[in-house]
């Protein structure tokens, strides 16, 4: 159960969550298949998933939106930026935008957890780490985009964040950006109630539910 989700399909969406590669459920072979690789694996997933449901007249494809929260944030980004032509909305709740800029300012087990993500270091691997990261598309996203940001998230450090949004503000992109002074995740319900009212009032003024 995610309310998020909950009132997503109250207010009149269809929601498919799916368990791409880099989940866990299906060994680790399906589970460690995104190492260098971040990003692409997943959305190849994704569009097998949706290309199935749109074929079975049970999506739209001039009507699906993407959101996600930290890694689904991140996958959010991405998306808009690897398949611009592909979403009408997204919603990228928390999410990391550039993988260079966040080993500057994140602790260092997350740096690790990269390097394992990667199978190396940036150093080592910057042609992955640049493919991997949103700011690296930001510039050919199309859709409308809401983006919320932590200013002392140490998973998902803002300041790529800020960079992400100030290059889709500089050419009058339409980008509402939240940023508030919490952290990665809150278990406050207030703050959640909060965040899942902005996706809904967002979505619905981009993408209205029929």
């Amino acid at each position: 159960y995610r309310p998020i989700v909950a009132a997503l399909v109250d207010a009149g969406y269809a929601v498919v969550r799916v368990n791409y590669r880099g989940s866990t459920g299906y060994g680790r072979d399906w589970r460690d298949a995104l190492v260098a690789r971040l990003g692409a694996i997943e959305l190849e997933d994704i569009g097998a998933v949706r290309s199935e449901l749109e074929a079975d007249g049970i999506v739209d494809p001039a009507e699906v939106a993407m959101i996600g929260g930290s890694w689904g944030g991140f996958m959010t980004l991405f998306a808009l930026g690897a398949q611009p032509d592909a979403w009408s909305a997204g919603v990228a709740l928390v999410p990391l935008a550039d993988f260079a800029i966040s080993q500057e300012d994140q602790p260092a087990f997350m740096t690790a957890y990269d390097h394992v993500l990667f199978g190396g270091t940036l150093d080592e691997m910057p042609d992955e780490y640049r493919a991997a990261s949103p700011l690296t598309y930001v510039d050919a996203v199309r859709s409308p985009v809401l983006i919320t940001a932590g200013a002392n998230d140490p998973r998902c450090p803002p300041r790529a964040t800020d960079m992400y949004v100030e290059r889709l503000r500089a050419r009058d992109h339409d980008v509402v950006y939240v940023r508030k002074e919490t952290g990665h995740a809150s278990y406050d319900n207030e703050r959640l109630v909060e965040e899942i009212g902005l996706a809904l009032d967002f979505l619905e003024s981009r993408m209205p539910a029929r």
